[in-house]
């Protein structure tokens, strides 16, 4: 696998990561069958593709911005689905993440 097909695979992996958290909060602490179904399918994918992206990235860049895209996705929409609050300080933590993220991909380059 090439490197630009991991980074898109990384990103991906974030991705499904973000849309596994908020299944996991529609599944009402696993007791709705359908959202419950939906949140263990997207664990296993984003399981498989990080593990895929491991084979032509280092673990420590892999690992840090698939958590970093999963935890700035987390928050954006818990904004927007479920009406948590994005003050000043939330937003800052999710520029720093961000940043973090495009500092990794640059030292990767």
């Amino acid at each position: 696998m090439g490197q630009g097909l991991a980074w898109t695979l990384l990103v991906v992996a974030g991705v499904l990561d973000v849309a596994w958290a908020v299944s996991m909060k529609y599944a009402e602490g696993y007791t709705r069958l359908g959202w419950s179904i939906v949140s263990v399918l997207l664990l296993a994918a984003f399981v498989y593709l990080l593990g895929k992206v491991l084979e032509a990235l280092p673990v420590g860049t892999a690992y840090a911005v698939w958590t970093g895209i999963g935890a700035a996705g987390t928050v954006i929409m818990g904004v927007v689905l479920f009406g948590e609050t994005l003050g000043p300080l939330r937003l800052g933590g999710v520029v720093v993440v961000l940043a973090g993220i495009a500092m990794l991909k640059l030292a990767e380059a």
